[in-house]
């Protein structure tokens, strides 16, 4: 029958304890990055789609009415196939975008957010982009644009916003 007494006891390792301190501050790092760039994409999901609108914003600024309807078509080449777009010809986009439509010459826009949205009642290919205009801080006044995610196309809204979109 063999006894253990305390003085049978292994010594402690210290270089043994000094790796297991450090394969825990690695998995502890580790952990805390993948949280952290999940936390990023998560937050910036929809940012392609953000990006074309205000890359349409941009050119409707520099009243680049060309290459805003290009970007809102997602089609560079536009031009040379007009007869594809008669449910939205280019001369009905300028007065909706132009000095005559609902915001007038625009100068400005901030996006205030995105939202994809899930109902039995919508499409939900797309993405709904909200964009203050000229900085008029009114809800009601928000350009509400609906930007097809495999496409980027853009087209208004079905679906109103408020200014309570993620930002």
């Amino acid at each position: 029958m063999s006894t253990n007494s305390l003085f049978d006891a292994k010594l402690p390792d210290p270089a043994a304890e000094a790796r297991k301190r450090g394969r825990m501050r690695v998995g502890i790092i580790v952990l805390v990055v993948v949280l952290v760039l999940g936390m990023i994409g998560y937050w910036n999901r929809f940012w392609p789609e953000e990006r074309v609108v205000d890359r349409f914003f941009t050119a409707i600024e520099k009243k680049d009415f060309e290459s805003a309807y290009a970007i809102w078509r997602a089609d560079p080449d536009w031009q040379h196939h007009t007869d594809r777009y008669k449910e939205y010809p280019f001369g009905q986009f300028q007065l909706d975008w132009g000095p005559t439509g609902e915001y007038g010459y625009i100068t400005k826009h901030d996006i205030r957010g995105s939202v994809a949205p899930h109902s039995n009642n919508t499409d939900t290919s797309g993405v709904v982009v909200a964009v203050r205009v000229n900085g008029i801080n009114d809800n009601n006044k928000l350009a509400c644009l609906w930007v097809e995610t495999s496409t980027k196309t853009i087209n208004f809204s079905p679906l109103d916003c408020r200014e309570g979109y993620r930002k």
